[in-house]
């Protein structure tokens, strides 16, 4: 996978989020995206993400095979190529564990044919699977949606400040499910200079100096 960004400008009315971004984001390495609150971090991921269109400038996609055959991915379907995974994001809370893993499995396939109690196992959260998400903590919720996330066979991994509401158990979690599910793909970070949430990363593109 490989994502370019070309003159990006992200505004809201008559205020720029940032602009004039050139960068590109290729699936041999793993980046994060640094910035001080407000610099836009969380607009260019959803940009990045077909969920917002720039203001200015374009983004394009790219499948790069082994072979470096190179096919364009249309900006309308990237959806179908990555999975994302927020603290805003909304579960559907009257779902059970199981309810949810099995909602996700009707849209995109799960990392090499994960079963629903495997990922139920991988999540750690045998004795709650039965209970409806709104009777989780909100540490739970961000299991689950890291889970679903990550998991998901998808060559795009998108995390936006994936640590929110871990404990230092969890973190540890966290940081070793990315370690088992981040061979041959491309990761993208938001962070806010919290270091746990991407040790894995060896790439940074810092908005405050854009």
């Amino acid at each position: 996978m490989r994502i370019t960004l070309t003159d990006i400008g992200k505004r809201y009315n008559y205020d720029w989020i940032f602009r004039n971004l050139n960068y590109e984001f290729t699936s041999d390495n793993n980046y994060v995206i640094l910035g001080a609150n407000g610099s836009g971090k969380s607009t260019l991921l959803q940009v990045i993400a077909g969920n917002l269109i720039p203001s200015e400038g374009e983004v394009n996609y790219e499948i790069v095979e082994i072979s470096n055959l190179k096919t364009p991915v249309e900006n309308e379907t990237i959806f179908k190529q990555l999975s994302l995974a927020a603290p805003y994001l909304e579960l559907f809370e009257e779902f059970t564990l199981i309810e949810s893993i099995e909602l996700q499995a009707q849209f995109k396939p799960f990392y090499k044919g994960l079963n629903t109690k495997q990922i139920i196992e991988i999540i750690q959260l045998e004795k709650a699977k039965d209970k409806q998400l709104k009777q989780y903590s909100s540490g739970m919720k961000q299991r689950v949606r890291l889970a679903l996330a990550v998991l998901c066979d998808a060559p795009l991994l998108l995390l936006d400040e994936p640590a929110t509401n871990l404990d230092k158990n969890a973190i540890k979690w966290y940081q070793d499910l990315i370690a088992s599910y981040s061979a041959n793909r491309l990761i993208i970070v938001c962070s806010n200079q919290q270091e746990y949430e991407y040790p894995f990363c060896n790439k940074q593109l810092d908005l405050s100096k854009v």
